[in-house]
């Protein structure tokens, strides 16, 4: 429903290989985080794909009950951009459609506490 401009910059050229067969693990943030302290918290494993996060999407297009939140607290995943930078991506179920965001995770920006983090 709407791709925020980061997210476009970043991530609308990015090409990624047939999605892996993996199964995705899902934390609930108890405090708010940045995004550093997450990727340092999820040590080896804080990375998705944009498959992993498109493949969450269809299952949940019109807002139905799943692994996401269809609340207005964020799912984030951590993605490399086309670039290879690591990048965090952001989901949220606006009423009427998703809204994907990314950020940069240096941008020190503070994910509430309940957000949803998703990683391999």
């Amino acid at each position: 429903s709407w791709l925020g401009a980061t997210f476009m910059r970043h991530f609308a050229v990015k090409v990624e290989d047939d999605t892996d067969d993996v199964t995705l693990q899902i934390y609930a943030l108890s405090r708010p985080s940045s995004a550093t302290e997450i990727v340092a918290e999820l040590d080896d494993r804080p990375e998705t794909k944009l498959s992993d996060l498109w493949c969450l999407l269809k299952l949940q297009a019109n807002g139905e009950d799943g692994a996401l939140q269809t609340s207005a607290i964020p799912n984030v995943f951590f993605v490399r951009d086309a670039t290879g930078v690591l990048g965090a991506v952001d989901a949220i179920w606006a009423g009427a459609g998703w809204e994907i965001g990314a950020s940069q995770v240096e941008a020190q920006r503070q994910w509430p506490s309940g957000s949803r983090v998703i990683s391999r």
